[in-house]
């Protein structure tokens, strides 16, 4: 039996949105009547949402987790046989099919865009209609850009087949101009089109993206393209699928200044209250000067562009997918819950991602004043109970990171006497402190796996800030940036604007993109060789596998390995990136 090659999407996508949005019943709606209304517009545009919280359930293959653990600033880690932690930061591989549900996740998310983007034209109210269309664009164009970004030339599918014969061709893999000409083409549409509504006013409503996360994303590839290809502007895909146009750097600017100027977003005053540890019914028990307290996700006028985990009633739907980077970026156990009491409020998980010592020490000598070092990395050599090798942790640093790390709280406390006083201690944990009923949780259910109710930024306004500041070459967006860490204002340099992304974004996923872009990516890597690390409890220090991380990334320039599945199904339409043959398969730590 023939298959259909339709990248593992059905050849009913077209039929109805029944098939097409695999969330909800529509049995009696078919794209010759739907969709009409405000709802029926949201309900086609969550069903491209959707896909990216699917994609989280497999975090550890997804785009964002390699950007984490391929850069420079953190390593592979886990346990003993977490190998598929560990071969991200050495790039090699052991299953050649390892980003087949990412692969599949991000296609169906694309299809049901070019589902929705082929009839929101039926949409009757015409600011409900622009702010759909844009988003399904801006999705789309986000879906690309990742894939653009982790496997370079991919089939470029901008429209919906329209009969069985067509969705079993196998698409080619488009030239990378093309590509990015698309997303580019995209960005200006979504952005022409959005109203220009302050980011939490949209007629969309809360947790949907907005025109200005449509701009920000615009600088992003814009810099990626040009830095990474040595371009000058970002070519520009016309109506009748050929490049035709470009957009310049002026036009990227532009929107960035519309984004600064005219979306509400802003700087909240203090860094720590964007992450998590500051939450309400934790800091009784972590309190820090200042008093920080974390903005919850949907009231955080800095978040641009966020991935929405389970609480999505904005939505006005139910979709179970917690964020599990959390999980696996936080520690491994070895003590339990006596264990996490003493690193409170950073609980249990996977291990992955320690942070480079490198990082700790460089960040130190560059801004030895700079309180966003120890507000993003705990050091756990100066924590009471903490133990190296826990549950053979391997890549061990003894840093991690503080920003999207599984966070507890107090589910009980007691009174005990200490020194004669009564002294209120914490007696249960919750595993999350979204668990509690002061967050998500009815303050009971309690699951370390699933409990990470947290939306995961991808945009930040500071970013926006940043990537004007090196468009532009001025400081202006920068020393914003310093001013909210207490740091005194600089001169606008390559130097400083690198240091400062490295700095504010940490742990953020826009590191592995930089390094690439910037062309240090050889000499960023190879820094790792001979940081001090525990490998199941023993010291011992980083070591290059196979052909060492200058050469691994020469031979695949930071492009991972198309699933072997998908280009077997392409019947060898499909080509391999470069440097993925079985030279790349990573058995063991050689000690």
């Amino acid at each position: 039996m023939k298959k259909v090659l339709y990248i593992a999407v059905s050849a009913l996508l077209f039929t109805s949105c029944e098939s097409f949005l695999d969330t909800e019943s529509y049995t009696k709606k078919t794209t010759a009547n739907y969709p009409v209304t405000e709802k029926d517009a949201i309900q086609m545009v969550t069903g491209v949402y959707a896909t990216m919280n699917r994609s989280i359930a497999n975090c550890q293959n997804t785009y964002f987790y390699l950007s984490e653990l391929a850069s420079d600033d953190r390593f592979g880690g886990g346990g003993e046989n977490d190998k598929d932690m560990q071969v991200l930061d050495h790039l090699l591989y052991t299953n050649i099919n390892r980003f087949q549900s990412f692969w599949t996740d991000r296609y169906s998310g694309i299809n049901r865009a070019n589902m929705a983007i082929a009839n929101l034209d039926k949409v009757k109210n015409e600011e409900m209609r622009n702010q759909m269309m844009g988003e399904a664009l801006t999705l789309r164009a986000f879906f690309y850009h990742e894939l653009a970004e982790m496997f370079g030339s991919v089939p470029l599918i901008t429209t919906v087949p329209q009969n069985v014969a067509e969705a079993q061709v196998y698409p080619a893999q488009s030239p990378v101009d093309d590509i990015y000409a698309s997303i580019a083409a995209d960005l200006k549409k979504a952005i022409e089109i959005m109203p220009s509504k302050q980011w939490n006013k949209t007629v969309s409503g809360g947790g949907h993206l907005t025109k200005w996360a449509a701009e920000a994303l615009l600088g992003r590839v814009f810099l990626f393209y040009t830095g990474f290809y040595g371009k000058e502007s970002l070519p520009l895909m016309g109506e009748d699928g050929k490049i035709s146009g470009s957009i310049a750097k002026a036009e990227v600017v532009s929107a960035l200044e519309d984004c600064i100027n005219n979306s509400g977003h802003d700087l909240i005053n203090d860094y720590r209250t964007l992450w998590p540890y500051t939450n309400t019914v934790s800091k009784p028990f972590y309190p820090l000067e200042g008093n920080p307290q974390w903005v919850r996700d949907g009231e955080n006028k800095e978040q641009v562009f966020a991935i929405k985990c389970s609480h999505l009633a904005d939505w006005g739907t139910t979709i179970g997918y917690s964020n599990q980077y959390m999980l696996h970026f936080a520690i491994r156990s070895h003590g339990g819950e006596d264990q996490f009491k003493k690193l409170f409020p950073f609980g249990q998980g996977w291990g992955a991602g320690p942070v480079s010592p490198k990082l700790w020490k460089e960040w130190q000598a560059a801004e030895p004043n700079d309180p966003r070092r120890e507000a993003s990395i705990l050091d756990g050599s100066k924590t009471e109970g903490y133990v190296y090798g826990a549950d053979k942790q391997m890549e061990e640093t003894g840093f991690w990171q503080k920003k999207i790390i599984a966070t507890t709280a107090p589910k009980t406390v007691k009174t005990v006497k200490i020194d004669d006083k009564d002294v209120t201690v914490i007696d249960k944990l919750f595993n999350s402190f979204t668990s509690s009923k002061d967050y998500y949780g009815d303050g009971e259910d309690d699951d370390f796996q699933l409990g990470h109710e947290v939306d995961l930024n991808v945009i930040r306004f500071a970013d926006v800030l940043l990537m004007h500041s090196e468009i532009t070459n001025t400081a202006d967006g920068m020393n914003r940036v310093r001013a909210r860490a207490g740091l005194p204002a600089v001169t606008y340099s390559e130097t400083a604007l690198r240091n400062e992304r490295r700095w504010e974004l940490a742990f953020e996923g826009t590191r592995w993109a930089d390094i690439r872009r910037w062309g240090i990516a050889e000499q960023a890597l190879s820094k790792q060789v001979g940081s001090d690390i525990w490998n199941r409890g023993v010291p011992t220090v980083m070591k290059e596998q196979k052909d060492g991380y200058a050469a691994r990334y020469a031979a695949t320039k930071g492009f991972m390995p198309i699933p072997q599945s998908e280009i077997d199904l392409s019947n060898g339409v499909l080509k391999q990136n470069a440097g993925w043959d079985a030279s790349a398969i990573f058995v063991s730590w050689n000690e």
